[in-house]
This record gives C-alpha cells, sequence and structure tokens, in this order.
C-alpha cells in the first residue's frame, strides 16, 4: 500500500500505540480516520493530524464497532485499511479471573477487532490491508495471564484464517505481533497487578515496524532475532 493518500481507520487512535501511528500515518500523507472512547483524547489527536475526522466507540457495543467501518468510508470517500490497535490486559491466576473480567477480554482483545474487520472486509479492494495488534502473549500463554492470552490467542487464528480467505481478493491481512511496548498498558489492567516485566520497546519502533509492514503487504510483524522487530511478507 502507498502510504500517501492512504485512506485508513485506525480504531484505538487514542491509546499510546494508535496515537502514534496515526500521527505518523498523516505525516506521510495518509488520510486516517480514528475512533476511540474518550472525545477529548481523539480531539487532541485529530488536530495533531489536520483535524482528521473521528468518532467515538465502544468496544462493548459490537454494532456500534462495525457502523465506525461505514462512517469512516463515507468520511473518507472509501477505504483502503483498518488498522485495529485495541487491547486491554489482566493478571492473576485464572480462578481469580471473574466470569465479568473475562467476557470483557474477549470483548476488547477479540471480537471487537473482530467486528471491525468483519465490516470492513467487503469494502476493502485489491492491495488494501486489514490489521490487528495481538501480542506475544497469544504464542507463549504465561502464567498468570491465561484469560488474556486465550482472547488475544482468538484473535491471531481469526487473522490467519481470513488471510486465507482475502488472498485471491488481494487484500493483505496483517496480524501486529508486539512484544512487551513502552505505553504504561500494563499498568491500566482490568485486574491485578502485572509481574515484573522486562524494558519495554519504544513506541516508534513498533510504529516504525507497522508503517514498513503495511506498505510492504506483509502479513506479520513480530519480534525479531537480529532486531527487536521484523517483518515478515
Amino acid at each position: 500500500m502507498d502510504m500517501c493518500g492512504a485512506r485508513i481507520l485506525v480504531p484505538g487512535a487514542t491509546g499510546r500505540l494508535g496515537a502514534a501511528l496515526v500521527t505518523r500515518l498523516h505525516a506521510l500523507g495518509a488520510r486516517p480516520a480514528l475512533a476511540g472512547r474518550s472525545p477529548d483524547a481523539l480531539a487532541r489527536v485529530s488536530a495533531l493530524c489536520g483535524g482528521a475526522p473521528a468518532r467515538t466507540f465502544d468496544a462493548w457495543d459490537l454494532d456500534r464497532c462495525a457502523l465506525t467501518v461505514h462512517w469512516a468510508e463515507t468520511e473518507l470517500g472509501g477505504l483502503d485499511g483498518v488498522v485495529v490497535c485495541l487491547g486491554v490486559a489482566a493478571f492473576g491466576p485464572a480462578p481469580e479471573i471473574s466470569d465479568a473480567v473475562a467476557e470483557h477480554l474477549i470483548a476488547v482483545n477479540a471480537l471487537a477487532p473482530m467486528a471491525f474487520l468483519r465490516a470492513a472486509a467487503p469494502r476493502i479492494g485489491e492491495g488494501g490491508v486489514l490489521a490487528a495488534v495481538t501480542g506475544v502473549v497469544a504464542e507463549v500463554a504465561p502464567a498468570g495471564m491465561a484469560d488474556y492470552a486465550a482472547a488475544k490467542a482468538a484473535l491471531a487464528t481469526w487473522l490467519t484464517a481470513v488471510r486465507r480467505e482475502q488472498r485471491r481478493r488481494g487484500v493483505s491481512v496483517l496480524e501486529i505481533n508486539l512484544p512487551h511496548m513502552d505505553t504504561g498498558f500494563a499498568q491500566r489492567a482490568v485486574h491485578g497487578q502485572a509481574p515484573r516485566l522486562p524494558q519495554g520497546l519504544p513506541v516508534e519502533d513498533a510504529v516504525d515496524a507497522v508503517v514498513a509492514a503495511l506498505s510492504d503487504g506483509a502479513r506479520l510483524v513480530r519480534p525479531g532475532t537480529v532486531a527487536p522487530l521484523e517483518v515478515v511478507r
């Protein structure tokens, strides 16, 4: 995808990663549409992106997620990509995680991203991109993160299947599998306290990798063996 002029919806645009991504996309000449929970935060990020269109949503409202895709398509005159940057964590042994917390984790980390991308898929043509952030927990499944890891793994599996479906249409499906990031994300968990974590990867490093992957039609961003992140076609 050529970033210049690309029409890209970013749900989760008010988080550290989402905000950094949309401001980079704007700087590269893309036309982002922003979606998030906080009207004030959306207004601040929109101002940094030349007054980019912005709309609130709540991850619990899957219909609102889908309608936000239609809104973005109307605002931008079409859609070339959707990059979902949603996520919420919880920590603690599985028996200590209530059903309500588990449901919240599934909604935010899996069902809402799926709703956005499901609605977007028929609207995005050849050369476009469907993308979402998962995380290394989807593969590693650490103790004390069972429900959080399960939600991210569900999204990762869904992306793999959708990639196979979209291949014949020439639409890329990108999984953004990130390690622990320097965003304060773990400190905003809905349950429990994060274990001691390594130094988080700088947000700008992740943005560099995501933009490279979007530009290259890649299928995966993941922790690398040489560089902190690698892009896999």
